[in-house]
């Protein structure tokens, strides 16, 4: 590793810091501001005052806003994300009980996007001004532009309530439930138990959702490799290549594939981490135990807790793989000197 990108390593890893500080303050007041009173959203009606002002005693709540800041970031230097307002249990459990279902359907949904958008858009660049090529780039364009939770739900009409090939919801059918958490990633789990009906199940059930957000995301990935992939066939190796008599097959997917893959892999990492903190509208459509899922019932219940340790476990995440990209930049292309 040279010493400029060690230095950019060092540097970039300590400007997260300020910007998951500057993301966590916002979070913390903005939540505070919104109209509704937590403690009677979660003791509900009939509540008296005196049951109302002790459970905002318990939770610090009645502390002036600057005190319940810095108790926060207190708390947060010592690593506990606090406790669940509605559960009563630490918030990094509850992450924890639902991020392997993210992540689960985030690897699936990428392996999509990738697969569809990068082969689909060599293809393009390979047959460039053909039939072929226009097709793809107006199919990219509508992927892209479709709602996500519309194309879920005609995709839960169509191949789950009409024709019955896929289940609607969940992450397995009722009964199917491992006895045993290794990963909790069902998938992984059932191969390393060798439990083939379990992962059947579980790839029955991520069939739906996966290629629901893998497909919308996989048209931006087919617009991108595609102009790349022009840039790269227009090189000199490519030229002399041809001049060689190398197929041309060879020349797009072997050779100028690889090198056109550089900046796909910076929107790679980018769009995964887009995929583990956005697939709430997806994990909603299809009742998806996942972070997405567990942000939006605790938005309804006001619980600020785990909607601040959910948020900032995201903010983490973003910043690790926005990190981890960059990195993985550098070493990919020898060219680029931090």
């Amino acid at each position: 590793m040279s010493p400029g990108l060690r230095r950019y390593i060092v540097v970039r890893s300590l400007l997260t810091i300020p910007m998951v500080l500057i993301l966590v303050t916002l979070v913390f007041f903005v939540l505070r501001v919104m109209p509704g009173d937590p403690a009677l959203a979660i003791l509900r009606e009939g509540a008296s005052e005196e049951q109302l002002a002790e459970f905002r005693a318990t939770l610090g709540l009645d502390q002036p806003l600057h005190v319940q800041y810095f108790d926060f970031l207190f708390d947060l230097m010592r690593g506990d994300l606090g406790d669940s307002m509605t559960r009563n249990r630490p918030v990094i459990d509850e992450i924890m009980t639902f991020f392997p279902a993210t992540i689960e359907l985030a690897v699936f949904s990428m392996l999509i996007t990738v697969i569809v958008g990068t082969f689909a858009g060599a293809f393009a660049a390979q047959f460039r001004k053909s039939p072929a090529d226009y097709t793809i780039r107006v199919i990219s364009i509508i992927l892209y532009s479709l709602p996500i939770f519309w194309v879920g739900l005609m995709a839960q009409m169509i191949f789950g309530a009409k024709l019955g090939w896929f289940p609607v919801s969940g992450r397995l059918d009722p009964g199917m439930t491992p006895s045993y958490t290794i990963t909790g990633l069902y998938t992984v789990d059932a191969l390393l138990k060798g439990d083939w009906s379990l992962l059947l199940d579980a790839l029955h059930h991520l069939v739906l959702p996966s290629l629901t957000l893998g497909l919308v995301l996989s048209g931006i990935f087919i617009r991108l490799t595609r102009a790349n992939m022009l840039d790269v066939l227009e090189q000199d190796y490519i030229l002399a290549g041809r001049a060689r008599g190398i197929r041309e097959r060879v020349l797009v997917y072997r050779h100028g594939l690889r090198n056109a893959f550089i900046p796909i892999v910076t929107l790679m990492g980018l769009q995964f981490a887009i995929l583990l903190a956005g697939a709430i509208l997806t994990e909603t459509t299809y009742s998806w135990p996942g972070l997405g899922r567990l942000v939006v019932d605790r938005i309804y219940d006001r619980d600020f807790s785990t909607l601040q340790g959910s948020i900032l476990f995201f903010a983490l995440l973003v910043a690790a793989v926005s990190l981890f990209v960059d990195i993985l930049y550098g070493f990919l292309d020898p060219r680029i000197r931090y």
